[in-house]
This record gives structure tokens, sequence and C-alpha cells, in this order.
């Protein structure tokens, strides 16, 4: 299968992903699954972070609309026995694709308001990215629920 992406292309995503060449390379190659002759389609596309990280994941690819709703599914779903593993599982496939969304739409942003191609990339580089500060919150927010249920679990024991 020949890869289609153009230099220009393969290095606004490089700019937009801002991480090594495998990575980049993941994503580049996840990206082209969605864009079939011009037109946006959702796939499945499985990432184990997405699948681990849930809401977090988005939120580390700055998608803050999808990290929200995220964060509000699988707080809803937190009670119901086995929906957390299916939010997950739908994470892990379906996340992938809204990191696209949000590349596509900060790229057609940029195009729209600088000619250069390399001023464009260099944009794509300051307004892409990641969050790193997001793996601190994940953890933090982690282990209070995990205190939180060590603690509920103490108080319901019989003394």
């Amino acid at each position: 299968m020949q890869n289609t992406q153009s230099d220009y292309e393969k290095a606004m995503i490089e700019a937009f992903v801002n991480k090594d060449e495998k990575t980049t390379l993941w994503y580049q190659n996840a990206f082209s699954k969605f864009n079939i002759n011009g037109i946006d389609t959702m796939k499945w596309v499985w990432s184990w972070w997405a699948f681990a990280g849930g809401w977090a994941f988005l939120l580390y690819r700055k998608q803050y609309i999808p990290a929200l709703v995220l964060f509000v599914i699988s707080l809803g779903t937190s009670f119901i026995p086995f929906a957390s593993m299916l939010v997950a599982i739908l994470a892990g496939g379906f996340s992938t694709y809204f990191v696209y969304k949000g590349y596509k739409h900060k790229k057609e942003e940029i195009e729209a308001q600088i000619e250069d191609p390399q001023k464009r990339i260099e944009t794509m580089r300051e307004v892409g990215g990641y969050n790193s500060w997001v793996a601190w919150v994940y953890i933090a927010f982690i282990s209070i629920a995990f205190i939180y249920t060590f603690i509920a679990v103490l108080a319901m024991m019989p003394n």
C-alpha cells in the first residue's frame, strides 16, 4: 500500500505530535486511515495509551471537549458492572480519531492565517503537541480515588 501523505503533511503531523520518530510514524499511519480521498471517516485504531488513560489521554493530547465528554461518561458508567471496561475499550479504539480531528482543525486554522509552509510547521509545533502536566494530574486523580476506596472499605469493615 502506497503512502499518499505529502512531505508537508508528514511535517505538519510530526510538528503536531511533537514526539519521537516511532510515535510520529504511528500517528501518521493512524491519521492516514481517517482520511479516505479527502473524506474524514471515524475508524477503529487501537491505542493502549487511550485504553489505559481514557479521558487523560485526550487531555494529554489537548483534545479538551472529547476529554470532558469521556470523563463524564466514565463517571456516569462507573457504577454499572463492566461498563467501565466497555468505555475503556471504546476509548482505546476511537480516541485517536478525536486527536486527528483536533489536528485537522488546528491545521485548517493555521493554513487560513499563514502563507509560508515553514512558518505553518513552526506554528503547529507551538499549538499542537501535548500537555505534560496531565500525567501528574492523572496520577493524583487515581491516587485520590484509590485512597477514597481504601478508606471506604475500611469504614465498612466490622470493628
